[in-house]
């Protein structure tokens, strides 16, 4: 192993948790905040009177601070340590959800944006702590395989936010719309504000939770890792090399990354917006995000179950990467609820993806663990990217299309993105090393 954890014995017990179920329970934290998103990109568009493209600026926002925040990061990792550093982590996502109350109270969607920015800040920290805290906190053929059970308590958590967040801002929402346009500019105005106000107690809450959660894994007995050992192997194959761009297999996950989050967010994030462009109540279509999560958290038990025994992770990508390229062409092509099904079974597509790329690219690093890590969080920012692209086609294509198949044909973005993470599966991993699939 090219990196080691420092007393894990005698942290573990020390602690009484197992350090998997700490970072579990971080997993879940954000994935709750982050597929928070799927409902507030409906919702900011009527609050705030937004058009699709704008409405996915939520998505840019967010993860954008994954890229420009990555480098702070790794800074805040190295000042702090893991551990601690997943504390602070979490404390800044709680600035970032208070943001969201002076938001609400003024339905400005630019304080909304920066609040987003702040919580995705310190989904950074917490990702690039967490991370590749999974990936070597064990065996690296296994790799994958703990990070679909990590996967499992993100997705469960996605599936439940849009449900919690969706009962709460969302009720009764497809009257209000239609009641909008009956109301005179004042009266409007008032409706409008009453309908930000939704989510202040919900992030209320969330803070509340978040403040909690930093206090606990400051004082939990969480073991910390040492990303500087590295073992002989590793350290002969490593020698002369002083620099991370003289990995190319990591160069090239980390644009694999980049390429499958923004698949991953288009899938979720749009869906029910495509189910309304097809004249589904939002009633109906707000469940469908939390459908493309319940077929991600089917893909992660796969991964558990068949990763490492029956298949390895290398192959678990480039099937992946296959499956979702034949559901995006079937999608393009087939009446509303084939194709709306078929957008939610990407996320079984997507699901070994994450599990899969962060080992791949991680492979034989050793010092250079932390960097590597850096730029991989940093690949989280094509969830920047290609929603509003999405968002931006559906605009252009709609005058000429209609709206239905202006959503529809803009899945196209999502045919390049398997494309690319297939290259990666199947030859960009071993680039500029000898390795044996793991």
């Amino acid at each position: 192993m090219d990196s080691v954890i420092k007393a894990e014995k005698p942290a573990a017990k020390s602690s009484g948790i197992n350090p998997i179920i700490i970072i579990g329970a971080l997993f879940f934290i954000f994935g709750f905040v982050t597929w928070l998103n799927s409902v507030l990109i409906p919702y900011l568009k009527i609050a705030c009177q937004l058009n699709n493209f704008e409405s996915y600026l939520v998505t840019t926002a967010f993860y954008i601070a994954y890229l420009l925040m990555a480098k702070p990061s790794a800074w805040v990792l190295k000042l702090f340590g893991f551990k601690n550093g997943m504390a602070v982590g979490l404390i800044v996502i709680a600035l970032g959800a208070l943001i969201f109350i002076p938001a609400a109270l003024t339905r400005v969607y630019s304080v909304f944006l920066i609040g987003l920015f702040v919580q995705g800040t310190g989904l950074a920290i917490l990702q690039s702590a967490s991370n590749p805290y999974i990936t070597i906190i064990g065996p690296p053929e296994g790799a994958a395989k703990r990070m679909s059970i990590m996967g499992i308590f993100n997705k469960c958590a996605g599936v439940l936010a849009p449900i919690a967040l969706g009962a709460l801002v969302l009720n009764n929402i497809d009257a209000f719309s239609a009641s909008l346009v009956k109301l005179s500019p004042a009266e409007k105005i008032v409706q409008l504000n009453e309908l930000a106000s939704r989510v202040i107690l919900p992030y209320i809450i969330i803070v509340v939770v978040l403040a909690i959660l930093a206090v606990l894994i400051y004082f939990s007995g969480l073991p910390e890792i040492d990303t500087e050992h590295e073992d002989e192997a590793v350290a002969a194959a490593n020698s002369g090399k002083n620099s991370i761009l003289q990995f190319p297999h990591l160069i090239l996950g980390v644009v694999a990354l980049f390429f499958y989050v923004g698949a991953e967010v288009i899938a979720g994030d749009s869906i029910i917006g495509y189910g309304t462009a097809n004249h589904i109540p939002m009633a109906t279509a707000k469940y469908f995000a939390s459908g493309t999560l319940i077929c991600m958290v089917i893909g992660y038990f796969s991964g558990i179950l068949f990763i490492p025994r029956y298949i390895s992770q290398q192959k678990a990508l480039v099937y992946s990467a296959v499956l979702g390229a034949v559901l995006t062409i079937i999608a393009l092509f087939t009446p509303k609820y084939i194709s709306i099904g078929c957008i939610a079974l990407l996320g079984l597509a997507n699901s070994l993806m994450w599990p899969a790329i962060w080992p791949l690219a991680l492979s034989g690093l050793g010092r250079f663990t932390k960097i590597g890590s850096s730029l991989l969080v940093m690949g989280i920012a094509g969830a920047a990217v290609f929603p509003p692209i999405y968002g931006f086609l559906v605009d252009r294509f709609k005058t000429s299309l209609g709206p239905e198949a202006a959503a529809q044909t803009s899945y196209w973005i999502l045919l390049p993105i398997y494309l690319f993470i297939l290259y990666f599966a199947a030859i960009g991993y071993k680039k500029g090393k000898h390795v044996i699939a793991v």
